[in-house]
Formats: C-alpha cells, structure tokens, sequence
C-alpha cells in the first residue's frame, strides 16, 4: 500500500465516517474497482477508525467530558443504593441513554459477520446506496422536534439504538440512520446530529476491538511499510473527520441532507452500471 492509498483511504474514511454517506459502502467500492487492498490492511483499517474516533472525541470534547463523571457518579448511586432516573444529573442521564442505545450494536455485530460477503459485491452496494438516499431524503421532510439530552427519554434512546442496525450493510449509512431514527423520535436536529455522533465512539471502538484482534493474528502483515502508511492514514482521517463533523452540524441546521441524498443517488447509479 503506497503513500497514495493510505492518503486516500484516509479522506475516505475521514469524511463517509460522519457524512451520512455510508464509509464502509465507499472504502468497499473503492477497494472493489481500484484494488486497493483495504481488506488485506488490518492494521490500516484500525487506524483510520482511531483518527476518526480522535476526531469526534476532540469535536465533543465537553460533552465526553460530562458523559465520563455522569458515569463515575452514577456508578457511585448504583453502589450507594440512591439510584432513581427521576434524581439523575444530566450527564448521567446522558450517559444512561448513550449505554442503552449502545445495546444493539451487540445485534449489529452478529449481523455484520454474516453479511461481510457483500463488500465484495460492488452493485449490490449500489442498491444499498440509493436505499440510503431515499431514506435521507425523507428525513429532511421529518417535523423538527424539540427534545434534547435534558429530556429524551431511555425508550427514544434505544429505539434510536436499534436503527444502527439498518445502517450495518455496506452503502446504508449508520450516522444518517441514527440521526433519522432521532428526527422521528422528536429530537431537535442539532440533538440528532450531537447523539449520532457521542453514539459512534462506542461503535467505533467496538469495530476496532475485533480489528485489532485480526491484526495480532496477521502481525507477519504489519511491516514498517505499513505502520508508517498507517500513520500517513490516521492523520488524514482526523483532519477530514473533523472538517465532517463540522459540515453535518452546519447542514443538519438548515434541513440540507438532500444534498447527501443526491450524492449517494448517484454513486449508487455509478456503482450499479460500472460494478
């Protein structure tokens, strides 16, 4: 893998991370057309799952920050036995909500083993492509609501949660899938689009834990070569990540996902002609 391809990689993962363009139906489709090994780089793939996750953690700092004491005092009622939801602080509610919309990716997990084949099947990816824009394109036309992390409650939250599942076949986004699942739970879109993302640092380290379990079987495949393209990709996907995030708070604000919604209409035509 060339300097080129961890480049590549990295804008690539970087932006479809957070965009809700779907990153995995982008690296499959790139890797399917160009050959560029992405399913043989492990190590590489790990990496540019920790750049984007560096990303969201840095462009959610305070709001990470509050979820971290939520959960030591929460902790600290659960032991102490002072623990009602009605008595919660609101980073610990927080915490609640994210831990209980984290729960499916335990489903999606299971699912993703099974249907790993079709990454390699590039117009298939296609159809998922514009399924995906169909859905963005009705989310735009959902009524904004107005409930934020003071007052969601932990039924929205999983139901939230369980639309992850629906974002787990390559070119279904899982950002655009989640912040839908939020719209039609009555979530302000600036909340959507922030619980989206806080909901992505568990499924992104969840992905990297089996990732990195495959790199410690395969660790005759990491050479300098690879560590130093890997560092190449890290730093491009946080960069391009972090410029991501930043652009979905700015469009989710003035109902502008149609635009994603035409961009995978079309890379999802592309892929079905030229797959």
């Amino acid at each position: 893998m060339d300097i080129l391809k961890a480049i590549v990689g990295g804008i690539i993962q970087g932006l479809t991370e957070f965009l809700p363009v779907s990153s995995s139906g982008h690296l499959a489709i790139f890797n399917n057309l160009f050959n560029f090994g992405f399913d043989d780089a492990i190590l590489f793939t790990l990496i540019l799952h920790l750049g984007t996750l560096v990303a969201v953690v840095i462009a959610y700092f305070k709001d990470i920050k509050e979820l971290f004491i939520g959960f030591i005092t929460l902790i600290v009622r659960i032991f102490s036995g002072k623990f009602k939801y009605k008595n919660l602080t609101q980073g610990e509610r927080f915490f609640l909500l994210v831990l209980i919309a984290t729960i499916p990716l335990i489903v999606g997990a299971v699912i993703n083993k099974q249907i790993e084949w079709m990454s390699g099947n590039t117009k298939l990816i296609g159809v998922f492509l514009i399924i995906n824009a169909i859905i963005l394109f009705c989310s735009d036309h959902v009524k904004t609501g107005n409930v934020t992390e003071k007052t969601a409650t932990p039924k929205q939250a999983l139901i939230v949660g369980l639309f992850q599942l629906i974002g787990v076949p390559p070119g279904i986004s899982r950002s655009g899938m989640t912040i839908t699942g939020g719209l039609l739970n009555g979530f302000s879109r600036t909340f959507a689009v922030k619980f989206s993302f806080i909901m992505s640092i568990p499924a992104i380290l969840g992905s990297s834990v089996f990732e990195f379990a495959d790199a410690a079987k395969n660790r005759a495949d990491i050479t300098g070569s690879m560590v130093s393209m890997s560092i190449v990709g890290f730093i491009f996907a946080f960069i391009f990540g972090f410029f991501a995030i930043i652009l979905l708070r700015m469009i989710a604000k003035n109902k502008n996902f149609y635009i994603f919604s035409i961009y995978c209409a079309i890379v999802g035509l592309l892929a079905l002609i030229f797959g």
